[in-house]
């Protein structure tokens, strides 16, 4: 089956643009000129990828990619004119993988795509294989080269969320939110240090992964090439 890639954006040009350099990789492209539309075309197809324009009429960019991170477990990249580092952030928090600033190289996004999909083919629902490192979000269960690693539960919950969108940044709010929940009354800060006990506890164990500080927005899983 062909990769299926939904490109959302009002620009014609942009969106002919991308269709040819999709199709000339092999991929199968499907277009929206509006959010709305983006999202009648995710009802109907198995889209693999989105690459979806911040600036949209009817649902803009950060919308629709809140609606597809709560809908579909696919990668998302926000292609945009703004490259501030207030709307990089934003662009996180709404829950894209990954940022692309206008003018871009065709090229550039291409090697993209392929690095999004091959980071989320290593991930399941319950089972994510970082190489050696194993996750298992059924049991609780971390394990390397087959020996089971014991871990704290919120240890466990902020590595399993991390690790099932490699590349992805996480601003601090965003891990507040998924891992300690929306009551939870402390600050920000109590992210940093269970980042700084997961990077203790496995560094000296395994360099199937690491976990990467992006200043000024949050944290990002890397896995390593091997």
């Amino acid at each position: 089956m062909r990769v299926q890639i939904l490109i959302a954006d009002d620009d014609p040009h942009i969106r002919e643009l991308l269709r040819l350099n999709l199709i000339t990789e092999g991929y199968l492209p499907f277009e929206a000129e509006d959010g709305e539309q983006a999202l009648h075309i995710l009802e109907k197809e198995a889209i693999h990828l989105a690459i979806v324009d911040v600036m949209m009429p009817e649902k803009n960019g950060w919308e629709l990619c809140q609606e597809i991170r709560s809908y579909y477990d696919i990668p998302v990249i926000l292609l945009t004119a703004k490259g501030a580092l207030e709307d990089k952030a934003k662009g996180f928090s709404s829950g894209t993988d990954d940022y692309i600033v206008k003018p871009f190289e065709p090229e550039e996004l291409l090697f993209r795509i392929k690095a999004l999909l091959r980071r989320y083919r290593m991930v399941s629902a319950e089972l994510i294989r970082l190489h050696q490192t194993q996750i298992d979000r059924r049991s609780y269960e971390v394990k390397i080269n087959q020996e089971s690693i014991s871990i704290p539960l919120k240890e466990f919950e902020l590595l399993a969320q991390l690790a099932s969108y490699p590349g992805r940044i996480f601003t601090r709010e965003e891990l507040v939110q998924l891992v300690w929940g929306t009551d939870y009354k402390g600050d920000n800060r109590t992210v940093d240090v269970h980042i700084k006990r997961v990077r203790e506890r496995f560094k000296p164990l395994t360099d199937d992964f690491t976990i990467t500080t992006v200043r000024g927005l949050g944290y990002k899983l890397e896995v390593t090439e091997k």
